[in-house]
């Protein structure tokens, strides 16, 4: 009898299912490969049962229902979200990642809850300052300190409730803390900072789901990053992604404005009036000219590029 499951967990040709309640060990049946489909963590499928004795139990994933979307760094599909984690300090936040990511989850058309963490080790004018950056632009934005409880941790798990969730971000900003808090049973490992480099160990290899106790909710843990480069995008496209242009753009003296050196950039006005914040123009002046200047094929090569991670 078919069975409906949500695959949580890939790894050497089986596929974990989770079925609201148990999980089976399957494997994929032949006709994927001759469709030339192949199952990804966070599909919905149907599973016939083979072996109810084993623990875990075990079957044969034999269809995979329609998907929403996939990504492939990481590789998996049916998100609804993504939860951008990264620290006030400690390591000290990029402002020109946390661009870059934004970037890219608005060329996948997936929403950002952008969640600063380690509150506890910054001051209200660090607090206030990223709230009146992010905010600016349109993002949700959080701050928590994940390794306690209280009203901020609750403000996350309400983002997180009824959806598929993935949690990215810098290494050392806390992620597998935090699903450790969100996840009571994940009993994820967690790595100390290198000293040297205040960064942390990669304790991330591979994309996997993980019920966080309430109906649909799943959290997506990823390998840390250092770098994330931008491809497919061109230089004068980049303006788009940047939302709080937006209000100003129509009052530039030149249509296609691309807001550097032209004169008359109302862009410009609004960033020195301060309308506009500072670090978004840099971050954007500074991303166009990587953009003019990138050979065609090395960010390809280079996108996601994993660190040693949290």
């Amino acid at each position: 009898m078919a069975m409906q499951g949500k695959i949580i967990k890939s790894i050497a040709g089986f596929y974990e299912v989770y079925t609201g309640g148990e999980i089976y060990r399957c494997r994929a049946k032949g006709v994927f490969r001759a469709l030339g489909e192949k199952p990804l963590v966070g599909d919905d499928v149907l599973m016939e049962p083979t072996d109810l004795v084993s623990d875990p139990k075990e079957g044969n994933v034999t269809k995979l229902l329609p998907r929403r979307n996939d990504l492939i760094r990481p590789n998996v599909a049916n998100v609804d979200q993504a939860l951008l984690l990264f620290a006030i300090t400690h390591p000290a936040p990029s402002f020109a990642l946390v661009d870059r990511f934004l970037i890219i989850l608005q060329q996948k058309h997936l929403p950002a809850v952008l969640c600063f963490n380690k509150q506890d080790l910054a001051t209200r004018e660090e607090i206030a300052e990223l709230r009146q950056v992010y905010e600016a632009c349109g993002c949700r934005v959080l701050f928590l300190s994940a390794r306690g409880e209280g009203e901020e941790l609750d403000a996350v798990r309400a983002a997180v409730r009824g959806k598929t969730t993935v949690i990215t971000g810098p290494s050392g900003a806390g992620k597998s803390t935090l699903i450790n808090a969100l996840c009571p049973g994940a009993s994820m490992e967690t790595g100390e900072l290198s000293k040297k480099i205040a960064r942390g160990k990669n304790t991330t290899r591979h994309v996997e789901l993980l019920p966080a106790g309430e109906a649909d909710t799943f959290l997506v843990d990823t390998p840390g990053f250092t770098s994330l480069y931008l491809f497919d995008t061109k230089a004068e496209d980049l303006k788009a992604y940047y939302p709080e242009f937006a209000p100003y753009a129509a009052s530039c003296r030149f249509h296609g404005c691309n807001h550097l050196s032209e004169p008359g950039c109302a862009v410009k006005e609004a960033c020195r009036a301060g309308k506009i914040p500072r670090i978004r123009y840099e971050n954007y002046v500074s991303l166009f000219a990587e953009l003019k200047n990138q050979k065609p094929d090395y960010t390809k090569k280079r996108e996601g590029r994993s660190s040693r991670g949290e």
